[in-house]
């Protein structure tokens, strides 16, 4: 990596840890100390700057690496970061409440925190693409699988929201908010799981143009059927038989596990074809 980008990179780094974590203070201390106070949209503004941040950084590394950057554990996640502070963007304007950030904006500067200072350097570096990935397929496949894990993982987030309001006793304007949180996570993760059908039938594709067959029961192939069932349950129980509110909230926070063990647990051990494993030899 040039030294100059390098240098850059650390900067831009070091603004978006930084503004995550404002931003984070800014939604808890708005939610409950000022709720009802009227002031501008600052988190909006500040995850609307981080995800410009992200965007530059992702660039850079395209630019810096010749290859669009999601080779590695590293660039996924900060693609993950990106995603899923676009896709908030989207939510907060859509619904006109600020309450999602509270769960959002730590989620992020978690995000974020981890994929800084828990991988190590050698991982952070852009490296040549193997042979398996240089394909066009990279792009596709790739991307689509995570912004599926970014809007499945909102989804997850928001039901989780759902179910700590509906444990406390309810009044009209926390009851009114329950419904928009329950049609919010059953819209994202719908949305997210046409993601992930598109995403797991592309690289079926490109599994058999590399490896000669479309499936092969690898931990991770296996690990995103799984994930695809448990969100495919979700939603035949909600279209069909009307499972909505806590049923359909407990299911949908069950999701968030699956999706970490789906993106992280299997790669991180190092085994099977689809490993970014920094434990493996």
């Amino acid at each position: 990596m040039d030294l100059s980008f390098n240098q850059i990179e650390v900067n831009l780094r070091n603004y978006y840890f930084l503004l995550s974590s404002l931003v984070t203070v800014y939604y808890w201390v708005r939610i409950i100390f000022i709720p009802k106070l009227d002031l501008p949209k600052i988190g909006y503004w500040g995850i609307g700057l981080i995800n410009i941040i992200l965007s530059i950084q992702l660039i850079g590394r395209w630019i810096n690496s010749g290859h669009f950057p999601l080779s590695g554990l590293y660039e996924s996640l900060l693609f993950l970061a990106w995603s899923v502070s676009f896709i908030y963007l989207f939510i907060e304007r859509f619904i006109k409440n600020e309450f999602v950030g509270v769960i959002i904006s730590p989620f992020l500067l978690c995000l974020l925190t981890f994929t800084e200072f828990s991988l190590p350097n050698e991982l952070q570096m852009t490296q040549p693409l193997v042979p398996a990935l240089q394909s066009n397929w990279l792009f596709m496949h790739v991307s689509v699988m995570i912004v599926s894990y970014a809007s499945l993982l909102i989804g997850s987030l928001i039901s989780i929201i759902y179910l700590a309001l509906n444990s406390q006793q309810l009044n009209n304007s926390i009851s009114d908010s329950l419904l928009i949180f329950d049609n919010l996570s059953y819209r994202t993760i719908g949305i997210g799981f046409c993601f992930l059908t598109l995403g797991i039938l592309s690289g079926a594709v490109w599994a058999n143009e590399t490896w000669g067959t479309y499936w092969s029961w690898d931990p991770k192939e296996t690990w995103a059927l799984i994930t695809w069932l448990t969100f495919a349950i979700y939603l035949h129980t909600r279209l069909l038989y009307g499972w909505d509110g806590q049923k359909s909230a407990i299911l949908g926070s069950c999701g968030f596990v699956l999706i970490w063990v789906c993106y992280l647990g299997v790669n991180l051990l190092g085994k099977g074809l689809h490993t970014y494993g920094f434990l493996s030899s």
